[in-house]
């Protein structure tokens, strides 16, 4: 009687040889590139730039890697060097399971649902079916933001307002203010902690402050003036409305007569009633 055949069987395919073993803390991929500006190897172009850029290189000598060019990529399984494909033309492994040969681009990490969009001309995540690109704001946005995203002009091709990264092909989370203004997710919430919530570009407040505004009117209230600056009168502008109002100084804030923000700055020097209304005499 022949024994029972249980020995375990290997059903790796050899092109998934070494998945989830090789990469950079950027990237999980089964190939280096090698860099067109520089001739040298490296894991990712993040990795790339961040060895150029840093303070120790020369500032004359910093550069990003222009990500279009890259021609030669190296098999990090059998090292054999070759143009930049899918699939090693040595041992056959697959580089990437996400593979974009017009950004020369290279992920294992499929879950992020990477898609090539042709009109920003690289890579993004999130799946193609969960965003639309603004032809204005030259970038994608996701699709529950189509009909209602305010407009600005290359809103992405810019540094972040705060941490000063460029925005456009940033690996990190990236939220629209309702002003229309860009800036990454994390820097938004380190703002909050600091108990900031206006734009760092325009100033507009971006979330709904009413019951702040309310505790102003409190704290105003509760307040008086000095005799002296009770007719104190100044000119201020309302970061969140836009209009300028004529109304009493007072040391805490200024309230927006037409909106009722105390989002607003002074524009003016002050004046007093009782000059005004000797002149309306």
């Amino acid at each position: 009687m022949e024994p029972h055949n249980n020995h375990h069987v290997d059903d790796v395919s050899p092109s998934e040889i070494g998945y989830g073993h090789f990469g950079c803390s950027h990237y999980k991929r089964r190939c280096k590139i090698i860099s067109p500006c520089c001739n040298e190897i490296f894991d990712c172009r993040h990795c790339h730039n961040e060895s150029k850029n840093s303070i120790q290189v020369d500032p004359q000598h910093r550069h990003d890697i222009p990500r279009h060019h890259v021609k030669r990529v190296i098999c990090s399984l059998c090292s054999t060097e070759q143009d930049v494909q899918q699939v090693c033309i040595q041992c056959g492994v697959c580089m990437g399971r996400y593979f974009c040969s017009k950004c020369k681009f290279f992920d294992d990490d499929v879950s992020k649902n990477q898609y090539h969009c042709d009109e920003c001309g690289i890579c993004r995540t999130g799946g193609e079916e969960n965003f639309f690109h603004c032809n204005k704001c030259e970038c994608c946005y996701s699709t529950l933001m189509k009909d209602s995203h305010h407009c600005i002009e290359k809103a992405m091709h810019q540094n972040c307002p705060v941490c000063f990264e460029f925005l456009f092909d940033t690996t990190k989370d990236i939220t629209v203010l309702p002003c229309g203004h860009t800036i990454h997710l994390g820097c938004v919430r380190e703002m909050q902690q600091h108990l900031q919530y206006s734009c760092p570009v325009c100033s507009k407040s971006f979330c709904d402050m009413s019951r702040v505004w309310e505790k102003m009117d409190e704290e105003v209230a509760s307040m008086p003036m000095p005799e002296m600056y009770q007719n104190k009168m100044v000119w201020i502008l309302c970061n969140d409305c836009g209009e300028t109002s004529e109304v009493r100084f007072h040391i805490v804030a200024h309230k927006c007569l037409s909106c009722k923000s105390y989002n607003t700055r002074k524009t003016q020097a002050a004046s007093c009633l009782s000059r005004i209304e000797e002149m309306v005499r």
